[in-house]
């Protein structure tokens, strides 16, 4: 009888062991479980915080709106969105995209972010709520937002080997401090 005992509260301690530790091995972040890239184009958001006494406050979420470019199958399309998130969005640096995929398809995107002060590859999830654009991708044009065909965008990636969907975040033959609008502005 207590060899039964001994085998069970051993099963039960490490069935418990995995369940505790589960979280820790179903929160990794790959690139296969994000095939997307979002590039943030132009965000804004308000920081919340919660205070602790003594004039001290922990950040508790940060909300807002922006424009951006989805890059799904190797063709972009704009998308408006709104976020409700843990961080700010981090900015990126020209052409930079973040990891990504349809939480519900067609209005919610999840990206994921490099948390900044946090551990080397520790990633901090965001859901943006989308509006999708027809035809339609946003580009920077003189320091605005301006809106562009999709289809010439589309012509200025294959012709600068820009395709972030597959690691290549940096065009070629092109001014890379330059967007595209700036560069190649479509019509």
């Amino acid at each position: 009888m207590r060899r039964i005992c001994i085998c069970i509260c051993t099963f039960v301690g490490i069935g418990a062991i995995f369940f505790l530790s589960a979280p820790l091995f179903a929160g990794k972040v790959t690139a296969a479980n994000y095939p997307l890239r979002v590039h943030v184009i132009f965000r804004n958001g308000m920081r919340h915080y919660h205070g602790m006494g003594g004039g001290l406050s922990s950040l508790t979420r940060v909300d807002g709106l922006g424009e951006g470019n989805l890059f799904e199958n190797g063709q972009p399309l704009g998308f408006d969105f709104t976020y409700n998130c843990d961080h700010p969005l981090t900015p990126q640096p020209a052409f930079e995209t973040f990891m990504a995929r349809w939480k519900k398809q067609g209005r919610v995107i999840e990206i994921v972010m490099p948390i900044i002060g946090g551990k080397p590859g520790q990633m901090d999830p965001c859901e943006l709520k989308v509006t999708m654009k027809q035809d339609t991708v946003y580009l920077r044009h003189n320091g605005r937002v301006v809106e562009g065909s999709a289809a010439q965008f589309k012509q200025w990636m294959t012709a600068h080997q820009y395709d972030p969907e597959h690691g290549k975040n940096q065009p070629v033959n092109s001014e890379s401090t330059k967007a595209p609008a700036e560069t190649n502005r479509p019509n």
